[in-house]
């Protein structure tokens, strides 16, 4: 162990009523981060196009999860050292300002900046919302809890789309997230009264070297990637080789710092677990290949098939639908089973074959067909996600399982980052090049070409002639669809993992029991008995020595009385006399 925790005499008792208080405060926060993610992805067309940023819309999504890829390693680890209260409600507090500063952009770079912002403030949510459901409940019983967790998400990515669109049509792109100060404030107040998890205090020095390290070997991957994918830099680019140089450097440097620090923040330990190594792996292919389907497709939905942003919104209802169904499925019947190795194998496959049809998608498919690719897809995600947080949690130490938890999902993020940022490359890349021969060929000068071409938006759009708008649904069309074809080897590769991943036990003792740190099952509800009864004795106890101490103050009084009588009482016997 290298925490102390600054708690009570008395233990936390887990009782399942003190859990699901807890739990709520985590589902307001995790509704918070998700909520966002989604409603910005319908109104990307809308925000791109009238901040003036078309051709590097990718950095958006780029930002946010650089920043989110970043910060989680440290608040898992910080977790596990410090304590995860304090840090979820910074985490709260900081995305909800940066949510404030992302409507009062005005530019699409500080827009930028700031969704890096809510990034930082998005990956605690989502990190320590998975620990502490690790802390208070037993791998035994967590499937369950995968039920709410996956319909919040359900949830939210059913809202999102919908809000977004419905602010893009009637509002505007602000709203987006403007409503997320309420819910913020919301949040924070829920999680302030209702987390009672203990705080701790660190016993070792904090690995600030391998932080730093970490970071800056994170941020140069992504830009090696971005630079290396766009135009104006390119592969052949100094600055995209010197990035890639830096990242190496810096790993290398990590690794060694690592190997010597007294409580690293990877713990290099963690990558002799076999069961470990294979579920993160799983993590970051699916990551390369889900993520960067998912970033673009309400884009895709929105310009390709001239929908407005509230239909693309509705349009990713099957989807959700489909991961909210097959994630509480599979948390119910691993809880009931202890089995949970055939999930993620059903689930890649069925991955698989809904990107291999997402493959023909055009702007003239039907709306039906759409729908149930995106159905099938969702459905297949719901089999994996979840799961894979699970497996990892339940192969290592409770001390750890912050730290564990957070690097599964750093790989998955650093998956996702490097997908969104290579293949989201070659999707604008192709996209600018296609909206500059569209608008070309409409008679439009070079530089008045280009220059429409960054600023397009789907309100814009719908102002052209007919035929620049066929010209601009076709570029999309044929820009997207075939990039799914690049993604399909990685979600193979997931699969083969999955075939390999070890089924063993899942252990019946939570986080917090394990480490001392609290009470849970039947002692819990014993010890709570025994509390309650010590209490209701000891009420007993002040009430009967408050009535006799009443009682000898009354006799006493009265004794007083007879002793020395009023002046009124002698007046009157006087004068009786």
């Amino acid at each position: 162990m290298t925490t102390t925790a600054s708690r009570s005499a008395e233990p936390l008792l887990l009782t399942q009523r003190r859990i699901w208080i807890i739990f709520s405060a985590l589902i307001a926060g995790m509704l918070l981060a998700s909520l966002d993610q989604t409603i910005v992805s319908t109104a990307m067309p809308t925000i791109v196009g009238e901040l003036g940023g078309v051709e590097h819309q990718a950095w958006i999504v780029t930002s946010y999860l650089l920043a989110t890829t970043i910060v989680m390693p440290i608040y898992g680890k910080f977790g596990d050292v410090l304590g995860r209260r304090n840090l979820f409600l910074f985490a709260i507090a900081l995305f909800t300002i940066a949510s404030l500063l992302c409507s009062l952009a005005t530019d699409f770079w500080s827009f930028v900046t700031f969704r890096a912002m809510q990034g930082l403030g998005g990956g605690g949510l989502m990190i320590l919302s998975q620990a502490i459901i690790a802390d208070i409940v037993p791998a035994s019983e967590r499937g369950k809890y995968m039920g709410p967790l996956g319909g919040i998400f359900g949830l939210s990515a059913v809202a999102g789309p919908l809000l977004g669109g419905f602010f893009v049509d009637h509002l505007s792109w602000q709203w987006c997230f403007y409503i997320n100060i309420p819910i913020g404030i919301a949040t924070f107040l829920l999680a302030y009264f209702a987390l009672t998890i203990p705080n701790k205090r660190a016993e070792k020095k904090l690995d600030l070297a391998g932080v730093g390290l970490l970071s800056i070997a994170t941020a140069c991957l992504i830009f090696f990637t971005d630079f290396g994918g766009n135009e104006e830099q390119g592969w052949d680019s100094p600055l995209t080789w010197l990035l890639g140089a830096g990242m190496l450097v810096a790993a290398a440097l990590f690794v060694a710092v690592e190997r010597r620090a007294e409580d690293p923040i990877i713990p290099l330990s963690l990558f002799k677990n076999k069961i470990f190594v294979n579920s993160t792996a799983i993590g970051f292919t699916l990551g390369l290949g889900m993520f960067s389907a998912l970033a673009f497709m309400p884009t895709f939905l929105q310009m390709s098939s001239g929908t407005s942003a509230a239909v693309s919104g509705l349009l990713m209802l099957p989807m959700m639908a489909g991961m909210m169904g097959t994630s509480i499925y599979s948390g119910i019947a691993i809880t009931k089973s202890g089995s949970y190795k055939k999930y993620p194998i059903g689930g890649t496959l069925l991955t698989i074959a809904s990107m291999l049809w997402m493959t023909s998608l055009e702007a003239s498919t039907p709306i039906w067909v759409i729908c149930a690719m995106l159905f099938c897809f969702g459905a297949g995600l719901g089999l994996i996600m979840q799961v894979v947080v699970l497996v990892v949690q339940n192969s290592v130490p409770a001390d750890i399982v912050g730290t564990a938890t957070s690097t599964n999902n750093y790989f998955r993020e650093v998956g996702a980052a490097l997908g969104v940022a290579v293949f989201g490359s070659i999707f604008t890349s192709r996209l600018s090049d296609k909206l500059t021969e569209t608008f070309a060929g409409s008679g439009a000068a070079g530089s008045n070409a280009e220059s429409a071409a960054a600023n397009l938006s789907p309100e814009a759009m719908s102002k052209l002639p007919e035929p620049i708008q066929d010209g601009i649904v076709s570029a999309y069309a044929d820009s997207l669809a075939p990039v799914f074809w690049y993604l399909i080897p990685f979600l193979v590769i997931a699969f083969l993992l999955a075939l390999r991943l070890k089924q063993i036990p899942l252990s019946d003792t939570a986080g917090m029991v394990a480490r001392g740190e609290a009470i849970g099952g039947e002692e819990a509800y014993r010890v709570e008995a025994e509390r309650l009864e010590a209490e209701r004795l000891a009420t007993e106890r002040l009430d009967s020595e408050w009535l006799e101490s009443e009682r000898l103050e009354s006799e006493r009084r009265g004794a007083e009385y007879t002793d020395h009588p009023t002046a009124d009482s002698g007046s009157d016997s006087r004068h009786s006399r």
